[in-house]
């Protein structure tokens, strides 16, 4: 990944409500004094402009006053219905989606365009001078401030309707779904162009001897790796690394990071810059994570078919969704776990994560869950034969072929109506019969 720890930062500042509305905030500060300056030199030309403010100081000052007193009690009822959004979405979602509704530009638009009209218009009117001092009505100003509140009215009647569907299941499914087609695009490049596993052989054989570790020194997710500077570090002390973890994963201090051989080449110093590429956070994200998203969904269809809730078509949107990304991520090629450095020697040894692994988080639990629901069941077996069509390896047939047997076995026991069985039965030797057309097909590739 290009520039790691610099995507991570902006990955945490988008998170932020307080990022974007700052800098909305020193917008309209800068603004303000672009426009009282204008209107002290006199360089507007205001006299020739028909559409500027020409009432009086009290005037001017009544305007900015109201501007700024509903200005500022839009932004709190904004404020406080985005609050009701977060604790509606936490309790019927899941808390982990609350980093997609902090992600949301909308909103962070809309607090900032208030904040920013409310704070402009406090720095216009403190300057306002009526007849006992030296007279001054900064009629640009005053006039910048009324399109502000037009501007600001408009936001307003966005948020309305913004704030309504962004609690949409639908929406939120959607979105969850596009964070991972981004992760898919991002990680999983069509063409990588793999290089041959070259001289691992002899080295692996003795890599668990001479190979010393470099520990972990925090707690927390494992959000992103600086593979980069990784390889910089591998190249410069004339090492090789073997990654022991993967992003996504919770991380306990003394967890052994990186295998580096030789032992003999480690320094103190070696240690800590390798502890600097690993970096930490208080929760997952999808920056190099790409499981992140799919449990994501998978979470929303758990939560959906919670006797609770029993709400099956939201789980059946949710496998769609999965069944679309996974379709997706199949016709990609999964980087190979060797990295050379450009004199083609062998530098890193990354942790995988394999199709496979992948298949196996978004339906294991559904299906433990689905067993008595016969439309869900179907939906799941569907989303296989559809994956089908796109695998091309035999491992890859193997682990739908797998779930396919799992989730029929399941249904066997957990319908109690034979025709819902049979519905089942159908689906399942369906999904056998397009993993097979599948297989025949990749053979006739080969010849």
């Amino acid at each position: 990944m290009k520039n790691t720890k610099l995507s991570k930062y902006w990955d945490t500042l988008q998170s932020s409500y307080w990022f974007f509305p700052s800098l909305v905030l020193i917008a309209a500060i800068a603004l303000a004094f672009t426009m009282l300056y204008l209107d002290r030199t006199g360089k507007s030309e205001t006299t020739q402009l028909w559409w500027l403010y020409t009432g009086g100081p009290d005037g001017a000052r009544a305007v900015l006053s109201a501007i700024a007193g509903s200005m500022i009690t839009v932004a709190g009822t904004a404020f406080s219905i985005t609050i009701v959004a977060l604790q509606l979405a936490a309790s019927n979602f899941g808390p982990r989606l609350l980093r997609n509704f902090m992600q949301d530009i909308g909103n962070q638009v809309v607090l900032g365009t208030f904040i920013g009209t409310f704070i402009y218009c406090l720095l216009v009117l403190r300057t306002i001078r009526g007849e006992d001092y030296s007279p001054f009505v900064p009629q640009m100003a005053v006039t910048v401030g009324v399109v502000l509140a037009i501007i600001s009215t408009g936001v307003l009647i966005y948020f309305i309707h913004h704030a309504s569907t962004i609690i949409q299941v639908s929406q939120v499914i959607v979105n969850v779904s596009n964070d991972l087609d981004r992760a898919i695009d991002r990680l999983y490049p069509e063409r990588i162009g793999q290089h041959p596993p070259r001289q691992v052989g002899e080295l692996l054989k003795q890599f668990e001897q001479q190979s010393a570790p470099v520990k972990a020194i925090k707690k927390g997710y494992l959000q992103a790796i600086d593979d980069e500077e990784l390889m910089q570090l591998a190249c410069q002390a004339n090492v090789v690394l073997c990654i022991k973890t993967r992003p996504g994963k919770y991380i306990i201090p003394s967890t052994s990071l990186v295998l580096v051989y030789p032992h003999s080449h480690l320094s103190p110093k070696l240690v800590k810059q390798i502890q600097k590429a690993f970096i930490f956070g208080n929760e997952r994200t999808e920056q190099q994570d790409i499981a992140f998203p799919i449990e994501q969904l998978v979470e929303m269809a758990l939560r959906a078919l919670s006797p609770a809730v029993n709400d099956p078509f939201t789980a059946i949107r949710c496998i769609d969704h999965l069944s679309a990304g996974l379709s997706r991520l199949a016709q990609r090629d999964i980087p190979s776990r060797y990295r050379y450095d450009d004199h083609q020697t062998l530098r890193i040894i990354a942790e995988p994560t394999t199709f496979e692994a992948l298949i196996d988080r978004a339906f294991n639990q559904i299906r433990q869950y689905a067993q008595s629901d016969t439309a869900v069941t179907i939906r799941l077996l569907e989303a296989i034969a559809l994956i089908a069509t796109y695998v091309e390896t035999s491992k890859q047939r193997a682990v739908l072929r797998r779930h396919a047997q799992m989730i029929w076995r399941g249904s066997q026991s957990g319908l109690s109506e034979e025709c819902d069985r049979n519905d089942v039965e159908q689906r399942y030797q369906q999904v056998l019969a397009a993993l097979d057309a599948e297989a025949n097909e990749s053979e006739l590739r080969q010849l």
